[in-house]
């Protein structure tokens, strides 16, 4: 899976730490979601989106062959 929560993130100005914080979840995780290596919860991908302001669909890319 691949994602542009880095991206989005970087955009809105906010650390790893800060939107862990926002999203309920440690840092780490959120570390393990800009690179691919989580799959979140939907109610995680939802409230990593809201707090980005973007859609679970712009922030998380997934491959049918994983």
């Amino acid at each position: 899976m691949e994602t542009k929560i880095r991206d989005y993130r970087v955009m809105k100005n906010l650390t790893q730490a800060e939107l862990a914080e926002a999203v309920g979840v440690r840092r780490e995780t959120v570390v393990f979601l800009e690179k691919g290596k989580y799959n979140p919860s939907l109610k995680l991908a939802h409230d990593v989106a809201k707090v980005l302001d973007a859609t679970i669909d712009e922030l998380f890319i997934f491959d049918d062959d994983e």
